[in-house]
């Protein structure tokens, strides 16, 4: 894979993975341990992630603009 790619690619996984973590914690405080769980969760993961990667791509360079103005540049050294 072509690395131009690695920002969607990143911003893909990570969006899986905070999409299946929140999806589960919300879906185990909501329906609790109940049968079929996994079935549930899954079903509502996937549109989650749908939903969460577009936003993801989309949000990210904000957030590094935004990052960016409350860091502070680290400063070059003098050789």
């Amino acid at each position: 894979m072509p690395a131009r790619l690695a920002p969607a690619m990143f911003g893909f996984i990570l969006s899986g993975f905070m999409s299946f973590a929140v999806s589960g914690i919300a879906m185990l405080r909501n329906a609790g341990l109940v049968d079929g769980f996994f079935e549930l969760w899954v079903n509502a993961w996937l549109p989650s992630w749908a939903f969460a990667f577009p936003v993801v791509l989309v949000v990210a360079p904000i957030t590094r603009r935004l990052v960016g103005m409350m860091v502070k540049a680290p400063r070059a050294s003098a050789r």
